[in-house]
């Protein structure tokens, strides 16, 4: 497997254009039309911002395949393995290729950490209406326009805020993703409380202790971060708040239903830490397991 480093060699390596930054790259369909990538599998030790609209062929990353039937865009972090073999493109597509070391002294260089997507699978890409296809590529000309100028004292500044607002627009076009989604396929929520339900049910809690974010997600298959973001724009909670709510009802019934303390209660659930316990139990309840079965019990 091969690893770019620089966006440079990237670029030389796959005969395209030489970049007019070495830490920043555009390209469109019209500047790598007729060339053929030169390895099937590598990984960029940069940031990558890509819509393509393909006829054929394969992009991988994470565990799973690219959905070609829409026009997407997909963001890929640094050192993350990228698999495409057969591209046939069906119209126009642009990449934008960014080093981290051009986002620094800028504000982005923290942002771009939070948007989640970055973390997606290439399934979760993001498919795009006509409408917010144009206010993309809007911004893509524009970003463009500054780059092949002549570069001078504020033209980072100016393309970072385009790189940005294409970021910002897409974290918007997610969320009405979501919401779509959630009508098609029936709310994620239900689905995941149903499969914590099984988890506890079947025993598995007791042998293998709390799931965590990654098993869950792997139930419902999608990434972790997907599911949290999908979890937190239907409910306004996380997929790891989700468990602890799962959690709390399961203390609940064992504060009810046995005469352990609640240091004892806490080490079932696989607490090391009990006042951690009883904090995320108050965080939840409102009470303390101590105040929650004496209310009962008096």
């Amino acid at each position: 497997m091969k690893h770019f480093k620089t966006i440079t060699e990237f670029y030389t390596t796959n005969g395209f254009p030489p970049p007019e930054n070495p830490l920043l790259g555009l390209v469109t369909l019209d500047d790598i039309k007729g060339i053929d990538f030169a390895y099937k599998e590598y990984t960029l030790g940069f940031y990558k911002i890509a819509f393509k609209k393909l006829a054929s062929g394969k992009i991988l990353y994470g565990k799973t395949k690219y959905d070609h039937e829409n026009g997407s865009i997909y963001f890929v972090k640094p050192n993350q393995i990228i698999e495409m073999s057969d591209l046939v493109f069906a119209e126009k597509s642009f990449m934008i290729y960014v080093h981290e070391d051009f986002l620094i002294k800028h504000q982005l260089h923290t942002d771009i950490k939070k948007y989640g997507f970055f973390d997606y699978e290439v399934n979760e890409a993001l498919h795009l209406s006509p409408r917010e296809e144009e206010t993309l590529w809007d911004l893509f000309y524009k970003l463009k326009q500054e780059y092949y100028n002549n570069q001078d004292e504020f033209s980072k500044s100016i393309m970072l805020t385009h790189i940005d607002s294409i970021l910002k627009y897409s974290q918007r076009f997610y969320k009405r993703q979501f919401l779509n989604r959630a009508v098609l396929s029936g709310t994620t929520v239900s689905k995941f409380t149903d499969e914590l339900t099984v988890y506890f049910e079947n025993g598995s809690f007791q042998k293998n202790g709390l799931p965590s974010v990654k098993y869950m997600a792997e139930k419902l298959s999608l990434s972790p971060r997907y599911l949290s973001d999908l979890l937190k724009q239907e409910t306004g909670k996380t997929a790891l708040e989700h468990i602890h709510i799962a959690l709390v009802m399961e203390a609940k019934n064992l504060l009810m239903s046995t005469n352990k303390t609640v240091a004892e209660t806490a080490y079932e659930l696989g607490f090391e830490n009990p006042p951690y316990f009883s904090r995320l139990f108050k965080k939840e309840v409102g009470l303390t397991p101590t105040e929650y079965r004496d209310q009962f019990l008096n």
